[in-house]
C-alpha cells in the first residue's frame, strides 16, 4: 500500500473514533435523509456513512459502498485476474464533494470457468474517504455504480445510488461498524502487519513471477495477488512455507502479459492480515524452501506417482502409436536368433538402457528448459519441424533397408573389432533400438501417463528425474523381461522364408509411420516444405539404391519414384483438406470465449489435439466423429471448440498448465452446471462424453 493509501486508512479510523466518541455524548441522533438502494437477485447495494449528518467543523465524512451478494454470486477486486471488471463509481451530480478516495479490502481467490479471479463474495464494504468542498455544509451523494457480478453466469450491473446528509450530528452505529470492519481489511504497507518481500524475480520471457515474503509472525494460510499493469493476468500460485512458517516462497505463472507493464505491486494476505508492497525485481529467481518435514511426506507421494508413471510407460507398449516400436522390438528379437544366452541378455539389457537414456535426456532437457522459464510438455518435440524432418529421413531409410533396396554395413575392420569385443554386430544397434522406441512413444498419452507427467512437469527437479525414470522402466519392461529370461527367444520360429515376409511387413509398418510423420510435418512446416523434404529423402534413398539397380532402369526408375512421390503428396494434401473441411463445425479455441458462452447458458466441449497425437486421432475417429456424439456436438446450445496444438501455441500451453496437464489428448466440458470444467480421461468413450455434456448443461438457467 502506498503512503497516501495508508494515510487514508488511518484517517478512516480517526474519523470513526471521533464519531463514536461524539455518539457517546450526543443527546439525540438524526437519521440520514434521502437514501436509496439497488436490489436484484445478484446484488443489493447502498451507500452508507458513519455519520448521520455533517457535524460542525467537519471537513470530511466516512462513507462506504455496501454490497450484499446473492448466494454463489461474486464481484471483483481492483485487479480482477484473467477476466472480470472492477467496480467503479462516477460521482457526477454530487454536491459538496472535493475528493472521494475509494479503498479496496483484501480480496479472496476464486475460480470461474477454470480461470483464476480475485474478488469478494457474500458481503463487502468498500470504504470511501470523502473530502468536503464546503465544511459544515450539507452533502448530496449521487453515485453511478458499475460492477460485474458472476455466478454460473456473469451479469454487468449499472445503477444509481444516492444519499443526502443534512447539517446535523449523530452516528449510524451499524454503518460505522461495517466501515470500520472492512477498513481494517484494507492492506497496509507492511509496517503494522510486519510482512515484507525480500526477493522478487520476473523471467525475461515474462512467463513467471517468483518471490519470497517474510513475516515475524508465522504464516498460516498465505495467498499472493500480484499486479503488473492492465492486461497482465496471473495463474494459480505454487506456494510453499519455510523457516517455521515465517517464509513464503511463491511462483505464479503469467497467463497474459501487458505490452507496457507498470511497476510491480504485490498484495500478500494471511487470514486477517494483508499488506501491499512494491518489491524491487532481482536478477535471480529465489529457490523454494524444503524442510525435512516437507520432504518426507512428499517422498511417499512421489513413490506413488512413480508407480503410476511405471504403469503409464508399460501401457505405452500396446498403444496404437507405438506400433513402430513393437516392430523394431520384433526385428531385434529375430535378429538375435542363434546368439548365446549371455549375448541375448546383454543385448536386450542395452536396449533397455537405450530407452532409459532417452528418458534421462528428456528429463535433463526439461529441467534445463524450466530453468530458462520455458513451457515444457510431453511430446512437444513433435512441434519442431527439424526433429520431424530428421525422424522422417531415418524412418524412410530404415523402411527402404527392410525392403532390400540397399544394405548399410560397417567397414570390415569395424565388424572384426565388434565381433572380438562380444560377438554379433555390437551393442550400438541394440542401444539405438531402445532409444528409437522411446522417441516414437512420446507423442502418445497412455492412461496414467497424463497424471505422472503433470506431477513431474509441475514439480521439482528430483520429481522430474524420478518420474521420467519410472516411465522409462515401464516402457523398457519387454526388453528387461527378455534380458532376465533369454530362453524366451528359443520359442521364436527358426530362420526361414518367413523372415523375408516379416521383413517386408516391418518395412510396411515403418513406411506407414513415415507417411504419418510426413502428414505431421506438412501441418507444422507447411505442405510445400514437407514435399521438398520428402523428395529429398526419396532422392537419398535412390542414391543408396543405385548399386542394386541396373543402369538401363535407373532413369525410368527415378522418374517413376518422383511421380509416385508427388502423387502420394497430392493424396495426403487432399486428405488434409478433407479433414480440415470436415472440421468446419469446430470453433477455434478461445479461452476467454468459454466464459462468455457459458454465461449465456451454452455448453462448451473443448478438444485439445494435434496432428502428431495418434491417441487424439483415435479419440476423434472412434468417438467424436461417430454417432451419437457427432450429432450431440452439433446440437443448438452446444459449442465444439478445438485447440490445435500441432504447432507451438502459448495460449494452449497455459490453458493445459492451468489444469496441471502437460500433454495431450485433453478434453473438458463446460456449462452452467460445470463452470470450472469437467475433465475427461485421455481415452474417450461415448458414454463418458455424453454424460459430461448432459451434466454440464443440466443446470442451465435463464438470466434476464
Amino acid at each position: 500500500m502506498s503512503a497516501k493509501l495508508k494515510q487514508g486508512v488511518s484517517r478512516v479510523f480517526g474519523w470513526l473514533a471521533a464519531a463514536v466518541f461524539a455518539s457517546l455524548v450526543a443527546t439525540s441522533s438524526v437519521v440520514a435523509a434521502g437514501s436509496e438502494s439497488f436490489r436484484n437477485p445478484a446484488v443489493e447495494a447502498r451507500l452508507i456513512t458513519a455519520e448521520n449528518g455533517v457535524n460542525p467543523d467537519a471537513t470530511s465524512i466516512s462513507a462506504g459502498l455496501h454490497l450484499q451478494l446473492g448466494e454463489d454470486w461474486k464481484t471483483y477486486w481492483r485487479s480482477p485476474g484473467e477476466v472480470g471488471l472492477p467496480p467503479s463509481i462516477d460521482w457526477a451530480g454530487s454536491e459538496n464533494i472535493a475528493e472521494a478516495e475509494f479503498l479496496w479490502p483484501a480480496p479472496e481467490r476464486f475460480t470461474a470457468f477454470g480461470i483464476e479471479n480475485f474478488g469478494y463474495h457474500d458481503e463487502v464494504v468498500f470504504p470511501i474517504r470523502i473530502v468536503l468542498s464546503e465544511p459544515e455544509m450539507p452533502v448530496a451523494l449521487r453515485a453511478r455504480v458499475s460492477l460485474l457480478t458472476c455466478s454460473t453466469v456473469c451479469v454487468p450491473q449499472e445503477f444509481d445510488l444516492s444519499l443526502v446528509l443534512p447539517r446535523a450530528s449523530g452516528i449510524d452505529n451499524e454503518a460505522a461498524r461495517l466501515i470500520s470492519t472492512y477498513a481494517a481489511r484494507v492492506p497496509d504497507d507492511g509496517m503494522d502487519t510486519r510482512i515484507r518481500i525480500t526477493s522478487a524475480h520476473l523471467d525475461d520471457a515474462k512467463t513467471a513471477l517468483t518471490l519470497i515474503a517474510r513475516s515475524d509472525e508465522p504464516f498460516e494460510a498465505p495467498d499472493i495477488f500480484p499486479e503488473l499493469g492492465e492486461g497482465t493476468a496471473f495463474g494459480k500460485p505454487d506456494i510453499r512455507l519455510g523457516e517455521g512458517g515465517r517464509l513464503v516462497w511463491a511462483r505464479l505463472p503469467i497467463l497474459a502479459a501487458a505490452s507496457d507493464p507498470s511497476e510491480l505491486q504485490v498484495t500478500v494476505t494471511d487470514g486477517t492480515r494483508a499488506a501491499t508492497l512494491n518489491p524491487v525485481l532481482s536478477g535471480d529467481a529465489p529457490a523454494p524452501p524444503f524442510s525435512i518435514a516437507v520432504v518426507v511426506p512428499a517422498m511417499g507421494e512421489l513413490a506413488w506417482i512413480a508407480f503410476i508413471a511405471f504403469l503409464g510407460g508399460l501401457i505405452l507398449n500396446v498403444m496404437p502409436c507405438v506400433l513402430p516400436v513393437l516392430s523394431i522390438k520384433l526385428s531385434s528379437a529375430v535378429k538375435s536368433g542363434g546368439l548365446s544366452p549371455a549375448r541375448i541378455r546383454t543385448g536386450f539389457a542395452v536396449s533397455a538402457l537405450g530407452v532409459l537414456a532417452f528418458m534421462w535426456v528428456l528429463a535433463g532437457a526439461t529441467i534445463a528448459a524450466r530453468g530458462f522459464g520455458l513451457t515444457v510438455g510431453w511430446g512437444l518435440q513433435f512441434q519442431n519441424p527439424v526433429f520431424l524432418a530428421v525422424m522422417l529421413v531415418v524412418l524412410v531409410i530404415f523402411s527402404a533397408n527392410l525392403f532390400g533396396l540397399f544394405e548399410i554395413t560397417l567397414p570390415s575392420s569395424w565388424q572384426t573389432r565388434l565381433t572380438r569385443a562380444g560377438g554379433g554386430t555390437g551393442y550400438g544397434g541394440d542401444f539405438a533400438t531402445g532409444a528409437f522406441a522411446a522417441i516414437l512413444a512420446t507423442p502418445c498419452s497412455a492412461p496414467f501417463l497424463g497424471t505422472a507427467a503433470a506431477f513431474a512437469l509441475a514439480g521439482r527437479a528430483i520429481d522430474i528425474a524420478v518420474i521420467f525414470t519410472a516411465l522409462g522402466v515401464g516402457l523398457s519392461l519387454p526388453y528387461l523381461a527378455v534380458a532376465a529370461f533369454p530362453q524366451l527367444i528359443q520359442h521364436l520360429p527358426r530362420p526361414g522364408r518367413w523372415m523375408l515376409v516379416l521383413k517386408v511387413e516391418l518395412g510396411i509398418a515403418l513406411a506407414a509411420t513415415a507417411a504419418w510423420l510426413f502428414w505431421v510435418l506438412s501441418g507444422v512446416a507447411g505442405q510445400r516444405a514437407a514435399i521438398w523434404i520428402g523428395l529429398t529423402t526419396l532422392g537419398a534413398v535412390a542414391l543408396l539404391s543405385m548399386p542394386r539397380i541396373p543402369g538401363i532402369a535407373r532413369i525410368p526408375g527415378a522418374t517413376i519414384l518422383v511421380v509416385v512421390a508427388l502423387a502420394l503428396a497430392g493424396l495426403l494434401s487432399e486428405a488434409r483438406n478433407a479433414v480440415t473441411s470436415a472440421a468446419t463445425d469446430w470453433a477455434k479455441f478461445d479461452r476467454s470465449e468459454i466464459a462468455r458462452l457459458v454465461s449465456t447458458g451454452q455448453v462448451v466441449f473443448v478438444d485439445v489435439t494435434a496432428d502428431w497425437c495418434l491417441t487424439c486421432k483415435a479419440n476423434k475417429a472412434l468417438v467424436l466423429d461417430r454417432e451419437p456424439v457427432a450429432s450431440r456436438l452439433r446440437e443448438p446450445g452446444i459449442v465444439a471448440m478445438q485447440a490445435d496444438w500441432t504447432r507451438p501455441d502459448e495460449s494452449i500451453s497455459r490453458y493445459l498448465e492451468s489444469f496441471g496437464r502437460y500433454g495431450i489428448p485433453f478434453n473438458a466440458v463446460y456449462g452452467p452446471a460445470a463452470p470450472e470444467g469437467v475433465v475427461l480421461q485421455e481415452l474417450l468413450s461415448t458414454e463418458a462424453v455424453l454424460e459430461a455434456l448432459t451434466m454440464a448443461g443440466s443446470g442451465r438457467v435463464a438470466v434476464k
